[in-house]
């Protein structure tokens, strides 16, 4: 974890995010938290995530996300040395049953 983001703000705003339960609650929340660009940002990250977990290309990931290869080394980076929150978050959603793919359903 990243001593300089462990604040008492920060613990206040996670405990807050994790008392949402809905999908509908959560757009409700993050839409009065974030602006659009920023929602869009986390949301494009985490989808460069699944891809780059898919085996897809930078190439691929680029075209379909229109994330800047910088972006998508970042992401890559944080797969590959980070502390596996994308990774806990995929192998949670699948023990779910919930579909982890970047390709709409």
């Amino acid at each position: 974890m990243n001593k300089k983001i462990k604040t008492a703000a920060v613990d206040s705003l996670f405990r807050a995010i994790l008392t949402l339960k809905t999908e509908e609650e959560c757009y409700a929340f993050f839409e009065d938290v974030c602006t659009v660009n920023e929602l869009l940002s986390f949301a494009q990250r985490y989808e460069v995530a699944m891809m780059l977990r898919e085996g897809k290309t930078y190439l691929e990931i680029a075209e379909k996300t229109g994330a800047s290869t910088a972006t998508i080394s970042r992401v890559n980076r944080s797969l590959n040395f980070g502390n596996d929150g994308y990774d806990m978050t995929f192998k949670r959603l699948k023990e779910n049953g919930d579909p982890i793919s970047s390709d709409p359903v």
